[in-house]
């Protein structure tokens, strides 16, 4: 079995994974900045209806899933701008489709400290729909499906399929994940890969620490070994390097972890001014359920939330595909162990070196 994880010690860390505007109202609160402030970031963000009022809710507190999509495109289906496409390094906007490719479930007890648990994405499950497929296709296969039957209703605006689509997908990438580890879902959040792109770029770039030099064309990662500043691009490459890492995608988690410690030193140095305006660009990329309320979440962050990657059994190679083999059993009971008695805070406050 093997398990990767990591662990960072203020709440607004988790949500920076893949939630930005979570992560402000955090920042916002730990700052002490107005509350007036904190009730602008829910202005203006997309909402879900995903989750239904009669959904099954989690009787030990709260689970909120956070999805981060491949897709190189907008809320609406649209093509990002070219110069912002050049600058990402991710290929053009019909590369990624709509696979979840983060998942993480946040659990936030009634008291102690939250814990973040990291679903690898190439896990073997069953589907929501039906059948079995790597966890992180269930967004993607039923935003096609459910795109392919209203087309054939008669339904051709592009941005009602989009949002119809992408809605078909929460129900199906919260369904999915919630009989896997048979957990109940609260809230959500969804963020594509230029919110990734935005938050790093707003603040000027990141700092992190690698233990080699490493060079991967395929995600444009061309780092020398050491502590270095990574502007928005060559961060989002940091974030998004899998090949020649000793681990592949278990060693990308904890990649990502290390970004998050990064951003989250920048912001604690931020003004108000560069908070907002991350705050600005993060209504562009986010999407939460109609029931989140931010200020109620903003206002019950537990004092420190930490990381764990859930375990695997080990890959496989079928059909040209790379998979993980997991054992469902214990998968749920280290949900529990973690959700009851989360792993142990850091050593230190530092920037980590990672691989």
């Amino acid at each position: 079995m093997r398990s990767r994880g990591g662990c960072h010690r203020t709440a607004f860390l988790v949500l920076l994974r893949t939630a930005w505007v979570s992560l402000c109202a955090a920042v916002l609160v730990a700052s002490g900045i107005a509350w007036s402030t904190v009730s602008t970031i829910s202005t203006g963000v997309e909402r879900s209806y995903a989750i239904g009022d009669d959904a099954p809710r989690s009787a030990s507190g709260r689970n909120i899933l956070i999805m981060g999509l491949t897709t190189r495109l907008d809320l609406h289906g649209e093509p990002l701008p070219d110069d912002v496409l050049r600058r990402m390094q991710a290929g053009e906007s019909d590369r990624g489709g709509y696979n979840a490719n983060t998942l993480i479930l946040l659990h936030i007890p009634a008291s102690g400290p939250a814990v973040a648990m990291s679903v690898p994405r190439d896990n073997l499950v069953p589907l929501s729909s039906g059948g079995e497929g790597k966890i992180k296709e269930a967004y993607g296969l039923a935003k096609v499906a459910e795109e392919d039957r209203l087309r054939a209703h008669g339904t051709h605006d592009k941005r009602m399929l989009e949002r119809a689509g992408r809605e078909a997908g929460r129900r199906a990438q919260v369904a999915t994940v919630s009989a896997f580890l048979n957990q109940p879902i609260d809230h959500l959040v969804e963020i594509s890969l230029i919110g990734f792109f935005h938050i790093a770029d707003g603040l000027g770039g990141v700092d992190v620490c690698l233990r080699k030099a490493t060079k991967d064309p395929l995600s444009g990662a061309d780092f020398p070994a050491g502590p270095q500043h990574l502007d928005a691009g060559q961060a989002l490459s940091f974030v998004r390097q899998r090949h020649g890492l000793p681990n592949g995608d278990l060693d990308r988690t904890r990649r990502q972890q290390a970004f998050l410690s990064a951003v989250t030193k920048r912001l604690k140095g931020a003004d108000v001014s560069a908070v907002q305006a991350m705050i600005d660009m993060a209504k562009q990329d986010v999407v939460l359920d109609a029931g989140f309320d931010l200020i109620d979440f903003a206002g019950n962050l537990p004092a420190e939330v930490r990381f764990d990657t859930l375990p695997i059994e080990g890959g496989a190679h079928l059909g040209g595909l790379d998979i993980n083999k997991v054992d469902q059993a214990k998968v749920r009971a280290k949900v529990t162990e973690l959700a009851t008695a989360p792993p142990p805070p850091p050593p230190n406050d530092g920037i980590p070196c990672v691989d």
